[in-house]
């Protein structure tokens, strides 16, 4: 039996649609793209924005041989603790609940790179001797990572400036309550650390009423040759 007209134009669209379907569920795209195949000859532009690749501790470049990558993230106000990130290991953070008011400090061999201390001191309420004890008997090469979180200089004295000043810190003069500070500095440094970021607190400025934002620094570190015997 021969279709008439109507009818064929009706199985036309049945054949079409079915194609649709086979075409939707095989390629699992929408509706439009599966149409725009069936009329491009099965050839579809699809362009995708290339994914940013991260590295250790999310940096967005890998760091030479013989270096340690890190990533400091000062406190936000005194509600978001500060993490220290190196080697894609979070050393200190709000959820290994090893942060605190004031200086968090984690100590590393400049050598090896082994992680040989983390501590924070309380600059509000605390007693900077505590701090002290932790500075002074630093060995050469051993690098520092400090990052602030609420307020971390009410409790400064003039040794511990000078401490901070003989790792390499330049900010630390000036550094006030409620500044942010990230900061990686080393015992027995030459020059002053390129790693150091401060915030002032300024009211009529801060992001957060009476704190300055959140200071985030990376970067890589070189390791120290060792010392010949």
């Amino acid at each position: 039996m021969r279709l008439t007209g109507p009818l064929r134009v009706v199985a036309v669209v049945l054949l079409v649609g079915l194609t649709w379907l086979l075409a939707s569920s095989v390629i699992g795209g929408d509706g439009s793209s599966v149409l725009n195949m069936l009329f491009t000859g099965g050839k579809e532009d699809i362009t995708e924005e290339p994914r940013l690749r991260k590295y250790k501790c999310g940096l967005s470049a890998p760091c030479p041989p013989k270096h340690l990558a890190f990533r400091l993230v000062s406190g936000a106000a005194n509600v978001i603790g500060p993490k220290i990130c190196l080697e894609d290991i979070m050393l200190m953070s709000s959820i290994k609940n090893n942060v605190g008011r004031g200086l968090n400090v984690a100590l590393v061999n400049g050598v090896s790179g082994e992680v040989l201390e983390t501590k924070f001191f309380d600059m509000w309420e605390g007693d900077v001797n505590n701090l002290l004890k932790f500075l002074r008997p630093l060995h050469e090469g051993t690098l520092v990572f400090v990052a602030s979180y609420d307020d971390p200089a009410t409790k400064m004295n003039d040794e511990t400036r000078r401490l901070f000043e003989e790792l390499g810190s330049t900010a630390i003069k000036e550094l006030a309550f409620r500044d942010s500070w990230v900061f990686v500095g080393a015992k027995g440094i030459e020059n002053k650390s390129p790693f150091e970021q401060r915030m002032k607190n300024i009211k009529s400025s801060n992001k957060y009423e009476g704190w300055p934002e959140s200071l985030e620094m990376d970067g890589c570190i070189p390791l120290r040759a060792p010392l010949e015997s």
